[in-house]
């Protein structure tokens, strides 16, 4: 037994030298990233740098345990592997029993295009911390075959004009996980997203309750009523309107328009309403904004008093006089015509 000792440092040292990561710490990150943990994410990948680990070779070590995962989930003798380290073996099959077979196949898929992105950049570590800020990012996101069977299974149900088909689509985004969800990680249980994500506190105890919006205007004066000006002012001057079904948006947007406007949206209406929202950016046209829609209507009262004979005499009396706004009477006023202001 005693050169167990000098053999474990050798190990350890070698495996600096050669910028290799360690294993247990590799499926920590993993975890991590299945999680959406994104801060705990990249402060591992950073503390592994900082003691040698080569970026490339952290990110190679994931794909190798995403594949081991997956393989684990097929046939699951292969966890009984005795070449492997325990917390492999164990945290693998817990991994495999709760990670559908389309998220490890789409971390798999970036996973490599990422290594071949490290390799490539001239900031490895940096281009290391953006590939695993996407898988975090991602991870809590359905993958395109489920979109698709959402949609054609709702498709038949779904009414004409605003429904709720959408509502139902948004709630079959959720199938992240094979098995039931939470728990400590000593246990290699995930959570779905972090702890202090609003969506994820919409089905607690506490959360308050759901809230219907069936459209656009409601939604801009839920916006007021929260007294959020800077969602209330994007949504009327920076939002072309293709479509608003309660818990989807799908906008077109101005170039003016926040480049957070989308996550904003996502993340502030889950919280208001208490549901899943999912905003989409188009590519229709969509209605004009609703401050266009107002310079119109406001346009089409001024040509029409400007064309009323007593303003036109008015106008005829003092030249150079123009119309520079319009004030409407109440609809009871006995059909005066409206105040004129008048400028030389």
């Amino acid at each position: 037994m005693q050169p167990e000792k000098p053999f474990r440092v050798m190990s350890q040292d070698v495996r600096q030298i050669l910028g290799l990561a360690d294993r247990v710490r590799i499926v920590d990150l993993f975890e991590a990233l299945m999680k959406g943990d994104t801060a705990a994410a990249l402060k591992e990948l950073r503390e592994q740098y900082d003691i040698g680990a080569d970026p490339a070779v952290v990110l190679g070590d994931l794909a190798e345990f995403t594949h081991f995962v997956t393989r684990v989930k097929i046939v699951p003798a292969v966890a009984d592997d005795v070449s492997l380290s325990e917390a492999e073996r164990v945290r693998g099959r817990a991994f495999a029993a709760q990670l559908s077979m389309r998220v490890l196949s789409r971390a798999w898929q970036m996973l490599l295009k990422g290594v071949s992105e490290v390799q490539a950049s001239g900031r490895p570590v940096a281009a290391a911390e953006m590939v695993l800020v996407r898988i975090a990012y991602a991870a809590d996101l359905p993958t395109p075959d489920e979109v698709v069977r959402s949609l054609t299974e709702e498709g038949a149900a779904r009414p004409q004009g605003n429904g709720g088909g959408a509502q139902a689509v948004a709630q079959n985004y959720a199938p992240r996980y094979e098995a039931p969800r939470g728990g400590p990680r000593t246990s290699a249980a995930l959570s779905p997203r972090p702890a202090d994500d609003p969506v994820a506190q919409a089905g607690g105890a506490d959360a308050a309750p759901t809230l219907a919006i069936g459209s656009f205007e409601q939604l801009i004066a839920l916006a007021a009523e929260k007294r959020d000006i800077p969602v209330k002012m994007a949504l009327e001057r920076d939002v072309r309107l293709v479509r608003c079904e309660d818990g989807q948006l799908e906008i077109a947007l101005e170039p003016s328009a926040p480049k957070t406007l989308v996550h904003d949206l996502q993340r502030k209406l889950a919280a208001w309403t208490g549901r899943r929202w999912i905003v989409v950016v188009s590519k229709e046209q969509g209605a004009p904004t609703l401050r266009e829609q107002l310079d119109a209507r406001q346009a089409e009262i001024e040509r029409g008093v400007q064309s009323d004979p007593l303003v036109q005499a008015v106008l005829s009396r003092f030249p150079g006089a123009k119309i520079v706004g319009v004030t409407q009477n109440a609809p009871e006023a006995n059909g005066e015509v409206p105040d004129v202001a008048e400028e030389e």
